[in-house]
């Protein structure tokens, strides 16, 4: 194993480590692939084969050649909102807020955070009770959620349809790594069609009409679900929370007639991987789903239902590395990341790709 990566310490919940390491500053993808004169598909992709141990170099306008006719590639279809809107509190200090995820009773579950020269950061002041931002709109703090200290419920009170508001005062989610602004299209994915992600299922970015069309030429499928993601920003010891999920039944049905016919269930991004797995009974059968998902896959609970994985590059002991090793197995995903490290992938949602085969 590359000295880069090591194992933190185990924690009950966490009874293997999580996969920790050094991640350089400049491996941190700071503009969309566009702005360094790349289409989205000529992105750097490493192909990871569990059977073999074999590891590829290439780039993403390639993945046709890696699937097989008869395989099902499964994308989540949510469209990201500009979901970051300034506020400010009762002693008029200004303030970024999060809009995250939608509850069933309208309430949100919001994030604070503090502006930080062209950034922000976690919010470490006093915790208002009552905000105001943009045009009449007011945003009222209930409780924490789900005793998260972090995130909070919200009563957001909008003059008129949220969706409409936030596309006039709201902009993309970013993080310091990005260092300016840019547009909402780039944050979407080209086949997103559905308003409701908080931050971009990334792992679909690289994805150009071009590509898809060579891939339903060759003879591998293509389903949607719907999985709207929330903030992307845990704390290495949080998990990730309930996300609303939609798995028609059209694409239950595809990707359990893909089984019994020898392909390949391949998932773009983790978010597919959970819509997907929460869909899955114990057979590895999936159902349709309509509601919300709280299922946190590790090492321990496995896999039943996906056989591949596309996703980008995940930050030191993030919670997704418990999944990818659910996928590819230990040895696999350290081999995968000394790799890249090695080879100057680049992270984050305008990042490098890596593609996980059985």
């Amino acid at each position: 194993m590359n000295a880069a990566l090591m194992s933190p310490p185990a924690t009950p919940a966490d009874p293997a480590g999580r996969l920790a390491f050094d991640l350089p500053a400049h491996l941190e993808a700071a503009e969309p692939a566009e702005a360094r004169g790349l289409t989205r598909d000529a992105v750097r992709m490493l192909v990871a084969e569990k059977a073999t141990g074999r590891l590829v170099h290439t780039t993403f306008g390639t993945l046709p050649a890696f699937l097989q006719a008869g395989d099902l590639v499964v994308v989540n279809t949510s469209a990201v909102v500009p979901a970051a809107v300034t506020a400010w509190d009762e002693r008029h200090h200004k303030l970024v807020v999060h809009l995250s995820t939608r509850l069933d009773d309208g309430r949100w579950v919001i994030e604070l955070r503090r502006i930080d020269g062209r950034t922000t950061r976690r919010w470490d002041g006093p915790v208002p009770h009552r905000l105001t931002a943009g045009d009449a709109a007011t945003i009222t703090l209930d409780a924490p959620y789900l005793g998260n200290s972090r995130l909070w419920i919200a009563r957001v009170d909008l003059p008129q349809p949220v969706y409409a508001w936030l596309a006039e005062h709201g902009q993309p989610i970013r993080y310091s790594y990005v260092d300016r602004p840019w547009p909402i299209a780039s944050y979407q994915n080209v086949y997103a069609t559905e308003p409701g992600s908080a931050e971009m299922p990334s792992a679909g970015r690289p994805f150009t009409p071009e590509v898809i069309t060579r891939l339903v030429a060759k003879g591998v499928g293509v389903s949607p679900l719907v999985l709207h993601t929330g903030v992307a920003s845990l704390e290495a010891t949080e998990l990730p929370y309930p996300e609303r999920l939609h798995v028609p039944a059209a694409t239950a049905s595809r990707v359990n007639e893909t089984h019994r016919n020898g392909g390949r269930v391949i998932a773009v991004g983790t978010t597919v991987v959970r819509g997907l797995e929460t869909a899955g009974d114990d057979t590895g059968a999936v159902h349709p789903v309509d509601g919300w998902t709280d299922l946190v896959i590790t090492p321990e609970r496995g896999v039943r239902v996906v056989d591949g994985l596309l996703t980008g590059w995940h930050e030191p002991e993030a919670s997704h590395l418990l999944m990818l090793e659910a996928v590819a197995g230990r040895p696999l995903l350290e081999a995968s990341y000394s790799a890249s490290l090695q080879e100057g992938y680049l992270w984050h949602e305008f990042g490098d790709t890596h593609l996980i085969l059985p």
